[in-house]
């Protein structure tokens, strides 16, 4: 089930923001197509990434994979924990397999992503769950 409280990137990022912080990940149907997830690549704390740019990736069993940004904001923490467990993405991507954390997101831009629906529909139409 896609969650309602956050918008979805057709390149199936996830953001979910919270007051002056954004939360970044991958979706359960990026992840599942992706397999067993072996590495990820994050930005820097302190980095500036632009909306619908790379700024790391993600490798699995079965391919690699950019990861990009849905929305613009400066890194001020990544998840640390994936780096000795990556497979925490599989397990859960909606929780604690985050990916990052962004301060300085336009609303607006966040507002122009999809919600948990309309991303379903187009996940679905690409041949998902």
């Amino acid at each position: 089930m896609t969650p309602g409280d956050r918008k979805y990137s057709k390149s199936h990022e996830w953001v979910k923001i919270t007051g002056d912080l954004a939360v970044v990940g991958i979706t359960d149907h990026a992840q599942t197509a992706l397999g067993d997830i072996t590495f990820v690549d994050l930005p820097a704390i302190g980095t500036q990434v632009e909306a619908g740019t790379e700024c790391g990736a993600i490798e699995s069993v079965k391919a690699a994979s950019d990861l990009c940004a849905p929305v613009s904001g400066k890194v001020v923490e990544v998840n640390t924990a994936l780096e000795k467990a990556p497979e925490k993405i599989n397990k859960n991507p909606y929780e604690d397999g985050w990916l990052f954390k962004l301060k300085g997101v336009n609303a607006e831009q966040a507002n122009s992503l999809m919600g948990a629906s309309d991303y379903d529909a187009m996940a679905e139409a690409e041949g998902g769950h």
